[in-house]
């Protein structure tokens, strides 16, 4: 049975013996997989429904409008990773001002007990809600004994000496350090675009690259050279992987050029998805293209070394 999908709390009928979490589930790390987990399980034991409940649009952009909020995942990539995680249904609470005013009362009993039936809520220590996140676990403890639902309050998953957060990882990206960012994701961070002709500079120099333009409201990793593994209809090749705005060229449009390592046909138009294993080194500018195809050379060498030890690691 396929993951149903639906917008807002009245109105669905009744679900047999609904079990839900709430959270934004931006990057889906694997913190946000205990709880997705702990939901599904739960549901299937009681022959019930596992509720994902996640907000649209993104609270940031109601309470902060003014804030640069850069996402994790994408909105397909998110709604196929609460499937694998064996949700049932995912329910998007609209988020507006009006929302954002409902007091910890009003939001246990009108969305969680009135709206949605629940029996059962999984939530992670620091939950906060209700206006100005006034609500905290204990709160919700107590409205929920009121209004007929269990809470079970999960401790947050720690990895690399840190609590796992959306937060953490996104600084991680945007410092460069994939392999760290993936340890917390539980898999590589990824971007999608489609290939779009670019200025044949890879061309000219030797090295044929696919271009993506990188997607403005996602997380973007620090300018500079990457392993990566690129995937396009179910094929997976290794490739290097370049992002940034060419400064050895007079500095443009930031953008995500990629080379991969098989004699591949064209790929415009194609969407592609770009894994980040681990970085290389840093963007810079070079002296003219034989200097920089010179480094390409060296890039390539390392980035075979840095994939053949990830897949030595993980015994592919």
């Amino acid at each position: 049975m396929s993951m149903k999908v639906t917008r807002g709390y009245v109105g669905e009928g009744v679900r047999p013996y609904p079990v839900a979490t709430i959270g934004n589930f931006d990057g889906h790390h694997i913190g946000h997989r205990a709880l997705l987990l702990a939901v599904s399980q739960t549901a299937r034991k009681a022959g019930g429904t596992a509720l994902a409940l996640t907000f649209d649009p993104h609270p940031v952009k109601i309470l902060a409008p003014h804030v640069d909020l850069r996402f994790l995942t994408g909105p397909e990539e998110k709604l196929g990773r609460f499937e694998e995680a064996g949700i049932d249904e995912v329910v998007f609470l609209e988020f507006s001002e009006t929302f954002a005013m409902l007091s910890p009362e009003a939001f246990a009993d009108q969305v969680l007990s009135r709206g949605l039936g629940l029996k059962e809520l999984y939530v992670g220590q620091h939950f906060g809600f209700g206006h100005k996140r006034a609500g905290k676990i204990a709160d919700l403890v107590a409205l929920g004994s009121r209004y007929g639902f269990a809470v079970h309050s999960m401790d947050p998953v720690t990895a690399s000496g840190g609590v796992v957060s959306s937060t953490r990882i996104r600084q991680l990206i945007q410092a460069g350090d994939v392999a760290q960012a993936a340890l917390l994701l539980g898999r590589q961070y990824a971007m999608t675009g489609v290939v779009a002709p670019g200025a044949q500079r890879g061309q000219e120099l030797g090295w044929r690259t696919a271009n993506l333009a990188v997607p403005p409201d996602r997380v973007a990793p620090a300018d500079g050279v990457y392993a990566a593994v690129a995937v396009w209809n179910q094929r997976r090749c290794d490739a290097v992987a370049y992002i940034g705005t060419r400064p050895t060229f007079g500095a443009g449009e930031r953008l995500l050029e990629v080379h991969l390592f098989d004699d591949v046909p064209d790929l415009y138009g194609h969407h592609m998805t770009v894994e980040f294993v681990d970085r290389v080194r840093l963007d810079r500018q070079f002296s003219g293209a034989d200097a920089l195809s010179r480094q390409i050379a060296r890039d390539v060498d390392s980035v075979r070394i840095m994939l053949q030890k990830y897949r030595e690691v993980l015994g592919k």
